[in-house]
Parts: structure tokens; sequence; C-alpha cells
């Protein structure tokens, strides 16, 4: 593996997927399987209760510099001061609205989180470190 590591200085061209948030596995961080009860990693095998499970930042997007184009995903806590809290309790943010609001259907509050992503971030530039 290529350990050379630098900083690039890139605007955010688009926003490549609207699943910003992903239930994670504590142990490897791949993404669970959730039913309505438990979780299960298909990577490590941890099981828990689906109640139980912790979620996780996965921002993925397109991204310019001067002379290239690049597709980059963006993980973790490192996106917490751009959402104002952490993954966990922007999901339990989201469930909690849709509960209080009677929503029955979630895409209403999706589509407004993803508006508010991509005015956050599309046209901004950033320094990504790759």
């Amino acid at each position: 593996m290529n350990s050379v590591r630098g900083l690039l200085a890139a605007s955010v061209i688009s926003i490549q997927n609207s699943c910003f948030i992903y239930p994670a596995c504590q142990n490897c961080f791949s993404r669970l399987i959730l039913d309505s009860r438990r979780f299960n990693c298909p990577k490590c095998g941890c099981t828990g209760e689906a109640k139980d499970a912790g979620y996780r930042y996965r921002l993925s997007l397109k991204i310019a510099d001067t002379n290239d184009l690049f597709d980059i995903t963006v993980f973790g806590s490192c996106l917490d001061p751009f959402f104002g809290v952490t993954a966990e309790n922007l999901q339990r943010y989201i469930q909690d609205f849709n509960q209080l609001s009677g929503e029955t259907n979630t895409d209403a509050s999706q589509a407004a989180l993803v508006q508010a992503v991509e005015t956050c971030f599309i046209g901004k530039r950033f320094i990504f470190g790759v």
C-alpha cells in the first residue's frame, strides 16, 4: 500500500451519495446489517441489539482542483464540526423528528438533509488530506 500522504486544496462539485450516516461496527467500522431487533457485522461477526448500534459519517464527494476531478469519501468524526453533532446524535435527531412529526415517509426529512448538506459543501473549497 502506498503510504505517501499529502494535502489537496479542492472545491466540492457534487455530493455523490445521499446516505451520509451509516450504522457502523464499533470494532472494524464496517457497515452493519440491521433488522428490527438485531445488528450483525458481516466483516468481523460482531452482533448486538439494533438499538445499541453506533453510527458514523460517510460523505462521498466529487471534488476538483485546478487540473483534475477526484472522487473521495470522507469518513468519521472529522465531519462532526461540519454537521455540528456526532453521526450518532444526528441519527437520533432524525429519528426523533420523524416520530414527533408523525412522518411515515422519511423521504421528506432525508431530502431536507441532502439539501442542507449540498448547500454547506457544494461550491466550497476545502483542504483534504489524502
